[in-house]
């Protein structure tokens, strides 16, 4: 039976996950992770990035990244039985950060001494020590430039997928050309995360694909390919300095013999990686047009895929490539987790006092609307916080708890709504999501079955669903993807929350007075109290 191994290098740890994949078998064999802060304390990271006393520069240690790699896999080799029979590694890596190799760079990937460890190797290869992240916020002027060189943010948006945003690989390559010249002149090569551990895994330089070119606002949505325009709006000569984008299932090569005789790895297909959203996008099972995953964290998040490039007009939503060779939409709002925290201990409420209240208040709260904006919003763009009631205020308990969460609920189905996908099922995934009261107003305000989905590492699993589905491909055998997921990616059945149709229909018309509230309070509107005393 064959292996599949998917890692996925994050903000913080890398993880890995092994599959055995037949047509008679699925299971997860393994899974580990490894902290960055706790295993390589040397390198003065704190939560996975290095400490800068400009608190809008967050960078880290490619370095670190590539020492990582090498302790995950060694690990890998040592407590998976059969890894010799490992057919194919794919990997999945946080978005939008950038490496910056030399011109020797790729002479050195292909002379890795296994002698040595990777650690030691790759400063030689580097033009720049430290990596720009996602978390990353320094580069507003560069996004301005950016988006008027080519026209303005709609533009962009158009191409590329997204406005010009500040964590974005566009924006920070444009920093390292006006700030540190003499490094870009120097560079050969800017990779980003996902295709520099690609590029160590197989001894040579790898490409992008284009769920990870995607998110840099240098690629054309829908031919795949570096616009020109942005690239030319970015830094001179940097078409000859970007990997090639390649589909998702490219097989880059062979592992490089650095690591079949440092970890006694087999001669492994390396397939290409793909950023953390993209590979999560199969890891949660979102290979179809209509089924969404909500993730119920820190921050709120609805993700699924498309078969159409369509654009967020607004420059709040993304649009990714997908693995499947479609397209993926992802809209994060900050007030998640943060905002019901903030109602529950407003109230002195434990979670089940919480439910209960929940559950006590009528569907619709009487057209009683809360702007749960308790820390400023990316999803509408509210740079200062400032919460705010229609209807009601912050005396009334029970019917805050359910203004908070119909609010969230009502903002991510008005927000998404330029996917124009018809959504009938939504995984639902994080913390909150053990809540079934807030799953049932996700069910009514959607209108849609909602299962519960519980999948760890699903950014590593999604990489090594890929791996499985690429070893297919290469040896000839097409597999649709729900084949590819089947065993792997399964919601609990017993979960399953269905819609009221009565509320649904209620929400319908009251997602219209939110939308009203919202632009009322972004000064966009007028007031909105006419329309919620009619409902």
């Amino acid at each position: 039976m064959p292996l599949y191994l998917g890692l996925d290098s994050s903000t913080q740890s890398i993880s890995a996950v092994v599959i055995e994949a037949s047509d008679s078998r699925r299971e997860v064999v393994f899974e580990s992770s490894i902290n960055f802060d706790e295993t390589f304390p040397r390198y003065g990271t704190r939560h996975g990035v290095l400490p800068r006393a400009d608190p809008a520069i967050a960078v880290s240690s490619p370095v670190m990244w590539a020492e990582a790699l090498e302790a995950m896999l060694l690990r890998v080799a040592q407590n998976v039985p059969g890894m010799r029979r490992l057919a194919a590694i794919a990997g999945s890596a946080q978005q939008h950060g950038t490496v910056y190799l030399n011109r020797d760079a790729g002479a050195r990937l292909e002379t890795l001494n296994p002698a040595k460890t990777m650690a030691s190797q790759v400063p030689a290869m580097l033009a720049r020590p430290v990596s720009p992240i996602w978390m990353d916020s320094s580069t507003t002027v560069e996004c301005r430039e950016i988006a008027q060189a080519v026209g303005g943010d709609d533009v962009l948006a158009a191409h590329t997928g997204s406005r010009a945003f500040e964590r974005f690989a566009g924006p920070q390559i444009r920093k390292l050309l006006k700030q540190e010249r003499q490094a870009y002149l120097s560079t050969g090569r800017i990779h980003l995360v996902s295709s520099y551990l690609a590029s160590l895994l197989a001894g040579r330089h790898a490409p992008l694909d284009p769920g990870d070119g995607s998110g840099m606002n240098l690629m054309d949505l829908e031919s795949r390919a570096w616009w020109a325009p942005a690239l030319e709006a970015t830094a001179p000569d940097l078409a000859a300095r970007l990997p090639a984008i390649a589909p998702s299932s490219t097989v880059v090569g062979p592992l490089a013999s650095f690591w079949q005789s440092r970890c006694g790895l087999r001669e492994a297909r390396v397939v290409a990686w793909s950023g953390d959203n993209p590979c999560s996008l199969i890891g949660t099972g979102l290979v179809r047009e209509g089924r969404v995953a909500i993730s119920l964290g820190t921050s709120d998040t609805i993700f699924g895929l498309m078969r159409e490039p369509r654009v967020d007009r607004t420059g709040t939503g993304h649009v990714f490539g997908a693995p499947t060779g479609d397209f993926m939409s992802l809209t994060v709002f900050k007030n998640g987790s943060l905002a019901r925290e903030r109602i529950r201990g407003m109230y002195s409420l434990s979670w089940r006092g919480f439910s209960d209240a929940l559950e006590q208040t009528p569907a619709g709260n009487r057209g009683r609307i809360l702007l749960p904006w308790f820390e400023p919003e990316i999803t509408p763009a509210v740079l200062t916080a400032a919460e705010r009631r229609y209807g009601f205020d912050a005396s009334d308990g029970p019917a805050n708890v359910r203004a908070v969460v119909e609010a969230q609920m009502m903002s991510m189905a008005l927000h998404s709504r330029w996917m124009q996908v018809s959504v009938d099922t939504i995984y639902a995934t994080g913390g909150a999501a053990a809540n079934r009261a807030i799953l049932q107003v996700m069910a009514d305000v959607f209108g849609a079955d909602v299962f519960q989905l519980e999948v760890g590492n699903s950014a590593a699993l999604g990489a090594a669903l890929r791996a499985f589905h690429a070893d297919q491909r290469a040896d000839g055998r097409e597999m649709s993807w729900e084949d590819v997921i089947a065993g792997f990616v399964e919601p609990l059945a017993e979960s399953r929350v269905s819609p009221d149709a009565s509320r649904h229909e209620l929400y319908t018309r009251l997602i219209d007075a939110y939308a009203a509230c919202e632009a009322h309070a972004l000064g966009r509107g007028p007031d909105p109290a006419p329309l919620l005393a009619s409902l």
